[in-house]
């Protein structure tokens, strides 16, 4: 058997026109109990959703800082070479990925990937005669495990054959590439890589 609504006066369906079509002035609503056990409960239920939230975004903030925390490339040596002047030679630069990055090799499998290049910019008073990169590794990741990826991780040596002019030369060479972790890649980047390079 169905239940009849009981009828509101004109007043009440004033009131209840108010609430449904105005619900910005509807009282807050106030959630009360007179058993103790509600308030704890209440209580439990708001940490454990304060600790999932702070767990959820400490997470996420780690994820993005994993791939921008410190540099992602690091010059190692030499910081000073002596060579022959106006003579090409060959001068061997050390160069470090930080852990759980890569890079593209200088031959990446595919055109549209970003390779690592190294150059000397010109009235450096030294020049770039040609540069011989190392083998890529090959590497896959979880996006996408089909693809082949050609990068550099760990340590790494690029042999640049140098002509310099007699003098010391406080070269400013630079290093372009573009680093990735598993998940998600920075914008490309260009480092200073210092050397005094002496020609005598």
């Amino acid at each position: 058997m169905s239940q009849a609504v009981p009828h509101a006066g004109e007043s009440g369906q004033r009131a209840l026109f108010h609430q449904i079509c105005h619900p910005e002035r509807r009282p807050p609503l106030r959630l009360e109990s007179k058993d103790p056990r509600f308030g704890r409960t209440a209580a439990l239920i708001a940490g454990v959703l304060i600790v999932a939230a702070s767990f959820t975004l400490a997470q996420s903030d780690s994820t993005s800082r994993s791939i921008l925390k410190g540099a992602a490339v690091e010059y190692l040596y030499p910081e000073q070479v002596t060579i022959p002047a106006a003579k090409s030679t060959t001068v061997t630069l050390h160069f470090r990925v930080a852990p759980g990055l890569h890079i593209n090799s200088n031959k990446p499998h595919e055109d549209y990937l970003i390779p690592t290049t190294f150059f000397i910019p010109a009235d450096s008073g030294v020049r770039l005669d040609a540069a011989s990169y190392p083998a890529g590794s090959d590497i896959t990741l979880p996006l996408d495990p089909t693809e082949k990826l050609s990068v550099y991780t760990d340590e790494f040596s690029i042999e640049a054959r140098l002509v310099s002019a007699p003098g010391d030369h406080l070269v400013e060479a630079k290093l372009h590439y573009q680093a990735c972790d598993k998940n998600a890649c920075m914008p490309p980047k260009t480092i200073t890589v210092p050397i005094d390079i002496i020609g005598k």
